[in-house]
């Protein structure tokens, strides 16, 4: 028996939601705490399968993690141990590989498995060691683990060849107490390494120019505890303004930070998406009409990777022949052949696809591949005719916070069942 999500489609869409905590800040934010000398209190930790699976990370490492009565997340690394991570539940999550710049920070040595999480094509993590190498570690890769060691962290200047959001964090941890300055140029400009910096500065740290492409990290020889609050997820926000535009009669998202998204909520109005954009909220209303579009993703500030998937199953409704390409992962079109089950009209071609819209969707059993594939599924069901039933759905869950609830909330007709 396996969980399964069932969407009744054509329910129009009203009310209030709001967006939970970053998904994409908490899951470098919790490694990222291990390099306090004290207990780190987070708040605004989405409910997660990831968060999940970092807690049993650090309980690996003998740190404890509690949730008060407020809800807030508390990770107490004051009797830490530097233990090797070969456990599968590295596998589960991608994020897991934060844990090698906090570990190599801390205690200048990490032995941890490979990460894993969605595959969306290589995603190699070379940049990650050539930081780690420039500040004097040495990386040795052997049955299945890496191994980084060094007698003493030196700053240095590291250019990354990308602006790799996951390089330019895991840099950043590793560099706090490294002797001396620290230089990344090319660094990724993206929300999630400013909340983490912010982080890391109220621990003790001396890093500046986060969320501009160079950073600097002058190392301290102490961090301590600390509180924050993390930002909004920009992908959540994201992916209920691109459900509204399709489905609301009359929907207002709210915890939102509209300059996180502006890319999106750009592309929204050249589709013609009716929107009211406030301070920290989002009111969409019914459109009169939906037009194609084309969309290509970029680094931050551009569009956002993450919200391709989605914005595709929107742009099944608009008149016309829309053209996504993805220049961040060329094979980030696993949602496709399954929106083609459901009825879409769209053509893959390589890093790229083109839709024909609109597209009349029936409901039908399709498959979550990955993370933000089940988001576009979840959209395709609402606007489908009959019952929809996604698979896999933990890939949702990963990084989705009771999305089917907020939904119902909505009015959505959705539940989850047991299926064979």
């Amino acid at each position: 028996m396996q969980e399964v999500i069932k969407i009744r489609g054509g329910r129009r869409l009203r009310g209030e939601v709001t967006i939970s905590g970053s998904k994409n800040a908490t899951v470098a934010l919790i490694p990222a705490a291990v390099l306090a000398s004290g207990p780190v209190t987070i708040v605004g930790v989405p409910n997660i399968d990831d968060v999940d699976s970092l807690a049993r990370i650090l309980a690996l490492l003998n740190v404890d993690v509690n949730t008060d009565r407020n809800g807030h997340l508390i990770i107490d690394p004051t009797n830490m141990k530097n233990t090797d991570l070969d456990d599968d539940i590295v596998t589960k999550l991608r994020a897991s590989y934060y844990f090698m710049g906090a570990l190599l920070g801390k205690y200048g040595y990490v032995r941890i498995k490979m990460p894993g999480g969605c595959y969306l094509g290589p995603r190699p993590i070379d940049l990650h060691i050539k930081g780690f190498e420039a500040l004097g570690a040495e990386v040795e890769y052997d049955r299945g683990c890496y191994t980084i060691r060094a007698d003493k962290l030196v700053g240095d200047k590291i250019f990354l060849d990308i602006s790799s959001v996951g390089a330019t964090i895991n840099i950043m941890m590793a560099a706090v107490y490294a002797e001396g300055r620290t230089t990344i140029e090319n660094a990724a400009k993206e929300p999630e390494i400013i909340d983490v910096a912010t982080l890391l500065n109220k621990m003790g740290a001396r890093i500046k120019g986060a969320g501009t492409n160079i950073i600097t990290i002058d190392g301290v020889h102490h961090l301590e505890g600390c509180f924050h609050e993390i930002i909004p997820d920009r992908i959540e926000a994201g992916t209920f303004l691109i459900l509204a535009a399709a489905m609301a009669d009359d929907v207002r998202i709210l915890n939102v930070i509209p300059k996180h998204i502006e890319a999106l909520t750009s592309k929204l109005d050249e589709i013609g998406v009716t929107m009211d954009i406030g301070i920290d909220s989002i009111h969409v209303s019914t459109p009169e009409k939906l037009k194609a579009v084309d969309v290509t993703t970029k680094p931050y500030p551009g569009f956002a990777t993450d919200l391709q998937q989605p914005l595709t199953a929107l742009l099944t409704q608009c008149e016309g022949i829309s053209r996504v390409e993805d220049t961040i992962y060329k094979e980030r079109f696993k949602h496709c052949p399954e929106l083609q089950r459901m009825g879409a009209d769209i053509e893959v071609g390589n890093g790229m696809c083109e839709i024909k819209g609109p597209a009349k969707l029936y409901g039908d059993k399709v498959t979550a591949t990955d993370l933000r594939c089940g988001a576009s599924l979840v959209l395709a069901g609402l606007i489908a005719d009959g019952v929809t039933e996604i698979h896999d759905i933990y890939h949702i869950d990963r990084g989705y916070d009771a999305i089917d609830e907020k939904l119902k909330a909505l009015g959505a007709d959705i539940w989850r069942d047991q299926t064979e």
